[in-house]
């Protein structure tokens, strides 16, 4: 049986992603999984966190740092590999994926310690993430997320027409369909029109 096209497409939260894989074409989209994925150890809490020292401050030791971000690239390439390999043994070709992420700041801009956390964080699980999959061959994008609805109508929809179709994506799963499923959605679908233009 011939491999099936399809995109991925995740919301990246801190220590977790939600990831959605799509099949079909830029205009008619068919959902065809939706799950979460660990890019922290949940034995581990302060992994999901691994920047923070405690409640809003900024951790200093470089040694507790290091040992955190280790573990988050270990996780995330574990969590990646499973992933792809359900999808293979499923018949799908993965060659895009999309990346919703809260922000892009450059941490080093950030004067507030606490905030500037955050930024380390974000960076560090959008870029391991990122690496993980261009190590199995699957070129990515990174879309802000009060930007991502507006990717999707690039795709020749209307923006109306892409609420309704990532709504009624809800339908055709049991997985929970909240806001984070529903933009790894979107960036599945702008990863899905990029592959297969």
């Amino acid at each position: 049986m011939k491999p099936q096209t399809a995109a991925l497409g995740f919301r990246v939260k801190s220590g977790w992603a939600a990831a959605v894989l799509l099949t079909g074409s830029a205009r008619s989209p068919q959902l065809c999984d939706v799950q979460r994925i660990d890019l922290s150890d949940p034995q581990l809490p302060e992994t999901r966190q691994p920047y923070h020292a405690g409640m809003g401050r900024l951790e200093t030791d470089t040694k507790k740092i290091s040992r955190r971000v280790d573990v988050v690239r270990r996780i995330t390439k574990k969590s990646i590999a499973k992933l792809l390999a359900g999808y293979r043994q499923q018949n799908f070709t993965i060659k895009r994926a999309a990346l919703v992420v809260g922000s892009q700041i450059d941490p080093r801009s950030v004067a507030n310690a606490h905030i500037r956390a955050h930024a380390l964080e974000g960076q560090l699980f959008r870029s391991v993430l990122q690496r993980s999959l261009h190590g199995h061959g699957i070129r990515t994008e990174v879309l802000l997320e009060r930007e991502a609805y507006g990717k999707a109508v690039e795709l020749k929809q209307s923006n109306e027409n892409v609420r309704r179709m990532i709504q009624n994506f809800g339908r055709d799963t049991e997985a929970p369909w909240r806001a984070v499923e529903k933009l790894a959605a979107v960036a599945a679908w702008v990863a899905l029109g990029k592959q297969l233009t």
